[in-house]
């Protein structure tokens, strides 16, 4: 997600992406995006979010969010990995979510492998954070034109994601999920949660 520099109220700078009057965008950005999270549940539902965005607006998936709740079992990887073949036909039947086929397949696929890479690690958070080395990547950045899309921790992660059988994790998706999660921190300094977020560890 590319930020810019803006306001909406005075005396309150924010990253532009989320000045768009929507005022789940705006609480979004104020209360989610860019805190570490530490919590494999929260990782598998931003993990299939970010995964159906692929190709579209995270407006889109932001407002079929709590579609994507229901028909995902409160975002449980152990609940997903069981969906039959008959439950995805249901769910591309499901006007609430993105009826792509791929997508949804993948999100089935991916609880599987996610499973799996908890059974290694003891959890999906260890896993995933060690690409950060544990702690969050807090950049500086002044204007969104030096916001990156990717970077070498995701390309890492997404080869190693891949490597594991995920699927529709790229290194653009999964800059995306790192920044959702806080393992980076891309607000702009100018933006008032750069400083709060960056208290959270």
């Amino acid at each position: 997600m590319r930020t810019k520099t803006g306001s909406n109220s005075p005396g309150k700078r924010r990253c532009d992406w989320c000045l768009s009057g929507d005022d789940q965008y705006i609480a979004y950005h104020d209360e989610e995006w860019g805190v570490p999270i530490h919590d494999d549940q929260k990782q598998f539902e931003f993990l299939t979010l970010e995964s159906a965005q692929a190709g579209l607006s995270w407006a889109t998936v932001l407002r079929k969010r709590e579609n994507y709740r229901q028909a995902f079992a409160g975002f449980d990887p152990a609940r997903v990995a069981r969906y039959s073949q008959n439950k995805i036909e249901q769910l591309l039947a499901d006007p609430g979510i993105i009826r792509n086929r791929l997508k949804v397949q993948a999100a089935v696929s991916n609880a599987r492998c996610f499973l799996e890479v908890q059974e290694e690690f003891g959890s999906f958070d260890e896993y995933i954070w060690s690409f950060v080395e544990g702690r969050p990547i807090r950049n500086t950045w002044k204007t969104h034109k030096h916001v990156p899309a990717t970077s070498k921790q995701s390309d890492a992660l997404s080869k190693d994601l891949k490597r594991r059988g995920f699927k529709f994790v790229g290194s653009t998706i999964i800059y995306a999920h790192m920044q959702a999660v806080g393992m980076v921190n891309d607000h702009l300094v100018s933006c008032f949660r750069h400083k709060q977020v960056g208290r959270v560890k």
